[in-house]
């Protein structure tokens, strides 16, 4: 089991950046421009139930990608976890907590890659840094949107 994990400061109150989360155009907003990716549904918001489809392209290839939440504290995390996709296994925690008058927010992950130890010991490393990459830009946007007066 690989763990990922992306936090930020971010220059709001916790109410603003959950408030963020629930926007209904948040997975368009937060997908970087280098991600082809379509939202194919999104039901239910951030609650216990709520489902994530996505249509994500692997090179030509398109890759169905469903995400089911199973749980949600309001104000503090959601938790999202991989029902089909890409990976053999994907658990993914938004964490929210207030620190004075500004979020934290923080992306935590778990993940283990189809294929076995071989694939895992070879490509975990690539993934880490793709997901790098991909928290940094939506913690960026999350800090815009947030901030905007």
């Amino acid at each position: 089991m690989q763990q990922f994990q992306y936090s930020t400061l971010i220059d709001a109150p916790v109410e603003v950046v959950w408030g963020f989360h629930e926007r209904p155009d948040v997975l368009e907003l937060l997908t970087p421009p280098w991600q082809p990716m379509q939202v194919v549904r999104r039901e239910g918001g951030l609650d216990v139930g709520a489902i994530s489809e996505f249509r994500i392209f692997i090179g030509p290839l398109p890759l169905r990608w469903l995400a089911v939440h199973t749980e949600c504290i309001t104000n503090q995390l959601f938790i999202d976890q991989q029902q089909e996709g890409p990976f053999k296994y994907w658990l993914h925690r938004h964490l929210f907590a207030q620190e004075r008058d500004k979020t934290r927010l923080t992306d935590s992950i778990e993940f283990t890659l189809p294929g076995g130890w071989l694939v895992e010991l070879l490509l975990s490393w690539l993934v880490k840094m793709q997901l790098e990459k991909m928290f940094r830009y939506r913690h960026e946007v999350t800090q815009r949107e947030c901030t905007r007066k």
